[in-house]
């Protein structure tokens, strides 16, 4: 079909059609983790908003780079230039090294990715693997006037850059706010404006993690890395930057400026920002201390939680909150999560065994059509769920003998719900398929029991197997081809 898709992107906040540098290529750079902890419900929705969209590009028939970095060197404690490094910190604190550090939480992010059914990213690069392009990077905005060196660090000149370019158009901050806002900071004091801010640090005799430069033994800033991988995998100018709001500034905004000091010109078409997750009204997040990791989510064992919360709860919880939109978490969201998951899957499971008619009574092909124009409008996943659910009635009203469907359009609405509800949304059946034959070899036993009770005249043998399976929250149906049954709960 053709490709009307529209999304907001956040330089220009309106929405805008797609329309690819170099099509069918795309090129594709978000934010990944910094891995000095266990990845939590905050680092699950860019991953599962971003694989969204790696899925519905690639769906298009789009050839997706999709770059996510691995942010392992640079981080520091308050994201202002100041502090320690937050990887070295807990080095020191664990008395391992700094790579140690690094491994062990990116493979126990990598394997929560995989829990969550998010796609491996084309590359996914470190960046301290990339010290060497961030050196060059730097030297470029030193020959394009931008930066100034102190002691051996170097700092981005915003002042003077914003003399000929707007530093705070992606985030819409004005520079005269962020000289009567910013605080300085101890430490600080070197810098010729608090708002600068870093794209060398020389190392104190106690970092740990530490790289030789033309200026000192030290570190790249924070900001340093996206600039340079995004740059080396995806070219000066690419099409998608993606990453969580929090980024939006001061990282993303110093990003724009560093490349077009260093490369003449702005680094990205289309920026895309998820919003955040919030509980009791404020992010959540390692910094506030209100976190729950995912591991906690699927163990069940964090003290605001009840019980363990399967991944594919946690990806359809996600889901049905558009990515723009800040999502609450509660106990009440999660089970209604849990409860229309449960729903979906058991109507996909119920569609394998729909029976066709000569001629359909339902419209499968407007389903189909209202799928893709919810996604072509900004991604809108929570509508394309709801009209998944309208799928889900049109299913269960086929199923009980009240609509019928022909086998072109049973055919169409088996590729439906599997285009939208798995290779897209990346929902996915979490029985596996040995549990779910046993389930429906002994609920077909149960039904052969009770037919043959109401056969004798035995009703309330049969009304008593009703009524056991109902608490069970399993419904029996009685239909004029025999009986069914589904889980309500």
């Amino acid at each position: 079909m053709e490709n009307k898709l529209r999304f907001t992107n956040t330089l220009t906040r309106k929405k805008e059609l797609f329309e690819p540098l170099n099509p069918p290529f795309v090129g594709m750079y978000v934010c990944g983790p910094t891995v000095y902890g266990d990845a939590h419900l905050g680092h699950a929705r860019p991953a599962i908003t971003f694989d969204l969209i790696f899925r519905y590009l690639l769906h298009l028939g789009y050839k997706v780079r999709y770059v996510r970095n691995i942010t392992d060197v640079g981080h520091l404690e308050n994201d202002a230039d100041e502090g320690e490094d937050k990887i070295a910190k807990k080095a020191r604190l664990e008395k391992l090294e700094p790579m140690e550090v690094v491994q062990y939480f990116t493979d126990r992010y990598h394997e929560n990715m995989k829990q969550l059914n998010v796609k491996s990213p084309s590359i996914e690069p470190r960046a301290s693997g990339h010290i060497i392009e961030q050196i060059e990077m730097v030297k470029k905005i030193i020959d394009s006037g931008f930066a100034y060196e102190i002691n051996g660090s170097l700092y981005f000149d915003v002042k003077k850059y914003n003399e000929n370019h707007n530093y705070g158009k992606l985030s819409g901050r004005k520079i005269e706010d962020l000289i009567s806002n910013t605080r300085t900071l101890q430490g600080q004091d070197e810098k010729k404006n608090p708002y600068d801010f870093a794209l060398w640090k020389k190392a104190q005799p106690e970092h740990i993690m530490r790289w030789p430069s033309p200026w000192s033994d030290g570190f790249p800033g924070w900001h340093m890395e996206c600039s340079t991988m995004g740059a080396k995998y995806l070219g000066n100018y690419f099409d998608i930057h993606g990453g969580g709001m929090d980024l939006l500034f001061p990282h993303h905004e110093s990003e724009i400026a560093q490349s077009q000091a260093a490369n003449g010109k702005d680094p990205v078409k289309y920026w895309i920002h998820n919003n955040m997750i919030t509980i009791d009204g404020q992010k959540m997040g390692k910094s506030l201390n209100n976190f729950i990791t995912l591991d906690q989510f699927f163990a069940g064992n964090h003290e605001t939680l009840d019980k363990a919360y399967s991944p594919m709860t946690i990806r359809f919880f996600i889901l049905q909150a558009h990515y723009g939109s800040t999502l609450n978490f509660s106990k009440s969201a999660l089970l209604a999560a849990e409860k229309g998951m449960k729903k979906l899957m058991t109507a996909i499971s119920t569609l394998d065994k729909l029976k066709s008619s000569d001629k359909s009574s339902v419209d499968v092909k407007s389903l189909q059509e209202k799928c893709y124009a919810a996604l072509n409008d900004d991604f809108n996943s929570p509508i394309v769920i709801s009209h998944l659910f309208d799928g889900v009635k049109m299913i269960n009203s086929i199923k009980d003998g009240k609509n019928t469907i022909s086998e072109e359009d049973l055919i169409l609405l088996k590729k439906i719900f599997n285009d939208f509800a798995f290779e897209i949304l990346g929902l996915q059946e979490e029985e596996s398929a040995g549990n779910s034959d046993l389930v429906d070899k002994l609920m077909e036993s149960i039904l052969s029991i009770r037919k043959n009770a109401k056969e004798q005249k035995d009703y309330a043998t049969a009304d008593k197997i009703r009524d056991e399976l109902n608490k069970l929250n399993i419904q029996i149906k009685d239909t004029k081809d025999g009986a069914s049954w589904e889980i309500t709960e």
